[in-house]
């Protein structure tokens, strides 16, 4: 069940359902169990024509992300090791057919000239990016940012070339 409190996943969906891609929101309510271990839960499974199938877990960020000293810091791409691990359970339970990516939902902030380039999205009278990132480059790519909070991250600038822009990571209907 998609959560609709949660404006990042509502304003991927919605852009799917605009493009007619097929998906299906997972009720992450409950954790499911693979192997004796609860294993974090993804949010999307989305079916791009004529490529594998994606296991998404989207995570939701500002751009840019204003810190409390007012620094601006663009692409922002963290996650937590769970997040990571969860994917590839996942990939491992669902086969060759999907692939696992973290969409990054970008809620754009500040003037437009300072936006990503690309197909952005309007949603409830805010705008968004999304790119995409496959499991197996983001782990390959990733650094850890805080032992404490357990969180990786991509170099922005090595993020902005592993990263695209989702509708030019699969044709879609």
């Amino acid at each position: 069940m998609l959560r609709r409190r949660v404006h990042y996943e509502a304003a991927f969906a919605d852009y799917l359902r605009g493009r007619g891609v097929p998906f299906v929101p997972i009720d992450e309510t409950r954790r499911a169990v693979i192997t004796d271990n609860r294993v974090k839960s993804f949010d999307f499974l989305v079916y791009p024509r004529n490529s594998p199938h994606w296991i998404v877990d989207v995570k939701g960020r500002q751009f840019p992300y204003t810190t409390a000293r007012g620094n601006k810091r663009y692409w922002e791409n963290w996650v937590t090791r769970e997040d990571l691990e969860g994917l590839g359970e996942w990939q491992e339970v669902f086969g060759s057919e999907f692939e696992s990516r973290f969409v990054f939902t970008y809620h754009l902030q500040g003037p437009p000239e300072r936006w990503p380039a690309g197909e952005l999205h309007a949603y409830r009278g805010e705008c968004y990016a999304f790119y995409g990132v496959s499991l197996a480059d983001y782990e390959r790519h990733c650094r850890p940012r805080s032992g404490s909070w357990q969180t990786l991250s991509v170099s922005a600038r090595v993020f902005r070339q592993i990263a695209s822009p989702i509708r030019d990571l699969a044709p879609w209907p």
